[in-house]
């Protein structure tokens, strides 16, 4: 996969800690169990023709927290270039 710029991105975190800088968008959410006003940060991920062939053809999707505590996630599909 390769990071994308998420549209309405408000900051770039990672760079100063060595990684290539990952752009977010922060954003508000309700949420089943934090309730509404639950704070989330969103970012964009573009995967590689590859990719696309083996999602394709059935591979998971596999997200990847580095350290030892895992956060709450969601994982979606965002909309299409032409969509906006």
């Amino acid at each position: 996969m390769q990071i994308g710029m998420i549209a309405g991105a408000t900051r770039v975190i990672g760079k100063s800690q060595g990684y290539l800088g990952l752009p977010l968008r922060d954003e508000t959410i309700n949420c089943t169990v934090g309730g509404d006003g639950t704070h989330a940060m969103c970012t964009a991920w573009l995967p590689t023709p590859d990719e696309i062939e083996r999602i394709n053809a059935g591979a998971p999707v596999i997200l990847r927290i580095i350290g030892t505590a895992h956060p709450p996630v969601m994982v979606e599909v965002g909309q299409t270039p032409d969509e906006g």
